[in-house]
Order: structure tokens, then sequence, then C-alpha cells
């Protein structure tokens, strides 16, 4: 595209500056174009947590926010997803050693859905007992985690890496572990959806 098709494109439109949310330090993520506010709300912008803390080692970490507001120049956004790049996953598998997963769909002290996807890695072939007494420890977890924490304070033990540390603790009572990780967070569902959808169903079930 030539520069003069690339500024006949920006005419009449700004850019504004796309802020991650209050628990991040309302870091800047990105900048986004627009001919209009409105028109920003809604989109996502996608960055690492490496970007966010200056942290390259946190770089195998993808975080995405969707933009909930807009101000004269700013765009502010909400947490939607937490989710652990693919090669950093494959790095963590070995031949003749299990990796055991679980998904789970919660809801936090303050009604955030949240769907939670650990996963664990042992250093051996763990029989299936086993495997199955690890995967229950994983969801037990991230159950008591949502029942005790707020959507922020759960995102914030997914990211510090307070949730995948408890389910390796407990997880190498059962078995010998290599490591534990939520490989995928993400919100389905904020406390108004939740509310509405509880509404139509009890509309159905009368």
């Amino acid at each position: 595209m030539s520069e003069r098709s690339v500024s006949r494109q920006r005419q009449g439109k700004r850019w504004y500056t796309v802020l991650a949310p209050e628990q991040f330090d309302r870091t800047e993520i990105g900048e986004t174009l627009a001919a209009e506010p409105e028109d920003v709300v809604g989109r996502t912008v996608e960055t690492t947590l490496g970007e966010l803390t200056n942290d390259q080692g946190q770089n195998n970490t993808k975080l995405t926010f969707k933009i909930t507001d807009v101000g004269s120049d700013a765009a502010y956004t909400e947490f939607v997803e937490h989710e652990l790049t693919r090669d950093y996953l494959r790095s963590l598998v070995r031949r003749g050693a299990s990796k055991i997963e679980a998904v789970v769909t919660v809801r936090t002290t303050d009604d955030y859905r949240v769907r939670v996807q650990p996963v664990a890695f042992t250093t051996k072939k763990a029989d299936r007992s086993q495997e199955q007494a690890i995967r229950r420890i994983m969801i037990d977890l991230v159950e008591e985690a949502a029942d005790e924490r707020s959507f922020e304070e759960l995102i914030d033990s997914v990211v510090e890496g307070r949730l995948s540390s408890a389910v390796y603790g407990e997880g190498k009572e059962i078995y010998p572990m290599r490591r534990a990780e939520v490989q995928k967070l993400t919100l389905e569902a904020r406390p108004a959806e939740v509310a509405a959808e509880e509404e139509t169903s009890a509309d159905v079930a009368e």
C-alpha cells in the first residue's frame, strides 16, 4: 500500500492508546485507530506477560484484553484470557511421562464465570489411578481457588503462579512431578450475563 493510500485511509481517524486494567497498573499495551470512540469498544489486544512486566522470561504467557471503555485518547480494557504458548507447552512434554489435563468451569466470589485448564507433567509414566488422583487434585484446587477469590484475585493467583504451585505441591505427593501449569484461563461470562442466564433458566423451569 502506498504512503498516499495509508494517509487517505487515516484521514478523519485518531489513535487511541490501549491500557491494561488497573490490576496490571494501566500499562500501555498498544494503540488502535478509529474514526469514532465507539468503534474501539469490543476490540481485543493481545500481549505477553513479559511485555507487561519487562521480564523476557515471561514471554511464554499470552494475555488477551478487551476494550470496554474509551476516554479522550485512551482505551481501557478488561482481562479476557491467559494462555501459555504452544512452544512452551511442547517443551514440557517428555517421552515416557504423563501429561495430565483438566477443564474446570467455576464462578468467582463476585460472580464471574471462568473456564480454567490446568495441566500437570510427571517425571515418568504414572498409572491410571495416579493420573486420576492428580486430575482430581487439579479440579479441587481450581474450584477452591474460585470459591475463595474475586475475579481479579483469581487472575492474580494464576498469573503469579500461586495456583500452579499449589497443584505441584499436592500432586507430587501422589507421583513425582516435573511441572504444573494453568495452560489457559478464559472469561466466559460477567456477573450481569450470569444473572441473565440464571433468570432465563428459571423462567424456562417454571
